[in-house]
């Protein structure tokens, strides 16, 4: 039995209206996973349900729409515990999205950890997000970045990041899944040989979240982060997990109401985790909708899923393989479901302008990865991104639209 017969792919689009939907008088083939998941029905209904009939902050009230709303909230993240398998649901800090995530560890671990001359690791591979916080932080603390390179398949020379780890490596950020190249990193024998140094590893795991099963405590990761809206959820919230040790060492990364036990001018006790680092009234809708979507995505089955998007990946590599003047970027032995590729004499924008006509989203540019772009080559790239709504008949699109795009630019 096929990936694609275990999974209900037909029934499983019905649970997400906007594919339902026409663009540009055609169905829509939506490709751009990578970038943003569509919202099943049930996050939409919990974030309504929540609008509708629990609306009231958290933490502070003592009247029942409060109370309830509270409890919704914690629930989420005592779900996003289970999901993550963290030890315990103060390890789980509700961010506005992995970027913030990291940036908050940069900045409140990173500036009592890191000094002049320390250094920080990264990969070739990762997104800006996970490049900028620590070049920010370099700069204030008069650290050094090093830079993992990629080999010609788009897979980490590790024997490289072998040599370069020594007792001045105070932290590893790696990306778990490549946005740009879709490439699985070995974050298991990453996070190890850090460990041979006594260095503090995060895993950017935005790529990873809808696509792997995670589990924090089997990685041994310092901390992981995750955008919500990236796994089914909405936009706005995401999470970043700490050990508990990490997390308590840790000053606030940001002064505000709910982060206290008290304040005076004299001076301001701070809340205990995980509420010192969740200073204002939090994104609570969003928190609700990440519940709803990763008990959605459990419930369909990471294993079925990560099945039917590699069967998708493999189907997608042969079919675009055929198409004249198409190069694939990224030829991973582990890959996650993304496709990068150039097509000869056409830039990437007017490719995704062209598909866009005939209803099909894909993403153009350098995918905030300009760093992989440069490695390659190339300025930009088309990217498609599946998800475990996606089809072959869909993949079948795509090419039928490159090939218009060809026979437009070959006239």
């Amino acid at each position: 039995m096929t990936a694609l017969a275990k999974l209900d792919v037909a029934a499983l689009r019905k649970d997400f209206p906007i594919l339902g939907r026409p663009v540009r008088g055609r169905p829509l083939v939506y490709l751009d996973n990578a970038a943003t998941t569509q919202k099943p029905q049930c996050v939409l209904d919990a974030i309504l349900d929540y609008y509708r009939n629990d609306n009231a902050n958290i933490h502070r009230g003592v009247h029942e729409l409060s109370e309830r709303a509270t409890e919704a909230y914690e629930g989420a993240r005592e779900r996003l515990r289970r999901f993550l398998n963290a030890a315990h649901a103060r390890e789980i800090i509700f961010v506005r999205g992995a970027t913030e995530g990291i940036n908050l560890v940069a900045q409140s671990w990173g500036r009592l950890a890191v000094g002049p001359g320390d250094e920080i690791i990264l990969s070739h591979l990762e997104h800006h997000s996970n490049i900028v916080p620590w070049q920010m932080l370099r700069d204030q603390r008069g650290a050094v970045l090093r830079v993992i390179p990629v080999l010609d398949n788009g897979e980490l020379d590790l024997a490289a990041y072998e040599r370069m780890l020594g007792p001045r490596t105070k932290i590893v950020a790696i990306t778990h899944v490549s946005n740009a190249l879709g490439t699985i990193t070995p974050v298991r024998r990453i996070i190890q040989l850090a460990r041979d140094w006594g260095a503090a590893v995060l895993v950017d795991g935005a790529q990873a979240a809808a696509h792997l099963p995670i589990d924090v405590r089997a990685l041994d990761c310092d901390f992981y982060v995750l955008s919500g809206h990236k796994v089914y959820g909405p936009t706005g919230i995401g999470v970043l997990y700490g050990k508990q040790e990490r997390l308590e060492a840790m000053p606030p990364y940001q002064g505000g109401g709910d982060m206290i036990e008290s304040v005076s001018f004299e001076r301001t006790t701070f809340n205990t985790l995980p509420y010192k680092f969740e200073a204002g009234t939090p994104h609570i809708a969003g928190a609700i909708g990440l519940r709803a979507a990763v008990d959605y995505l459990e419930q369909v089955g990471l294993e079925p899923v990560a099945a039917h998007e590699h069967e998708l990946l493999d189907y997608a590599t042969q079919a675009l393989g055929q198409v004249p003047g198409l190069r694939i970027l990224g030829t991973a032995r582990e890959k996650a479901a993304v496709i990068s590729f150039t097509l000869n004499g056409v830039h990437p924008h007017d490719v995704g302008t062209i598909l866009d006509q005939q209803g099909i989203a894909v993403r153009t540019g350098h995918h905030c990865a300009q760093p992989v772009m440069e490695r390659f080559g190339v300025a930009a790239t088309t990217r498609a991104s599946f998800a475990l709504y996606n089809t072959r008949e869909e993949i079948d699109a795509l090419v039928a639209g490159l090939d218009k795009v060809r026979r437009i630019f070959e006239r």
